[in-house]
């Protein structure tokens, strides 16, 4: 049986690649790439370099992750927090100073929607227009169109 009170620490030193699961509670101190599932609480530390998908019942940010984070239960993203990805929770809390980069849904029934079938899909093809918005490639025909039409005289 698992020990209530047990926390899984991934050391400042520490850098992993590949799929973490937890039966309880871990904190994220060092490097992480890949995914990350808990039933409990996963915090990622002011040291963390995490770029992972998270799910967990809670998720405590305090530094820096690129990914996308779902949280059955909460998600509180503290002053140093720095967030580049899509957010899914139940509740969300965002602290002063608190810098995030993404889409979000937020409430009881945001959590039970993600977890329907075409949900992964729709967080990729979100995530491919952010991209796109971001690297300038979207809507470049819009303008490319504008400029072909006009003529100099």
């Amino acid at each position: 049986m698992a020990d209530e009170g047990q926390i899984t620490i991934i050391g400042k030193d520490a850098k992993i690649k590949g799929e973490l699961s937890f039966e309880n509670s871990a904190k994220i101190l060092g490097g992480f790439e890949g995914k990350i599932m808990a039933k409990g609480e996963v915090i990622i530390g002011e040291t963390a370099n995490c770029r992972a998908t998270v799910e967990a019942g809670t998720v405590i940010v305090d530094g820096p992750i690129e990914g996308d984070i779902i949280a059955r239960d909460r998600i509180q993203l503290s002053p140093k927090a720095k967030v580049k990805g899509d957010i899914i929770a139940a509740s969300l809390t965002v602290s002063e100073g608190a810098s995030f980069v993404g889409h979000c849904k937020v409430g009881p029934d945001a959590v039970k929607l993600s977890e329907e079938p075409n949900a992964e899909l729709e967080l990729k093809s979100a995530r491919a227009a952010r991209s796109a918005a971001l690297n300038g490639t979207a809507n470049a025909n819009n303008g490319a169109s504008w400029l072909a039409g006009t003529r100099a005289e």
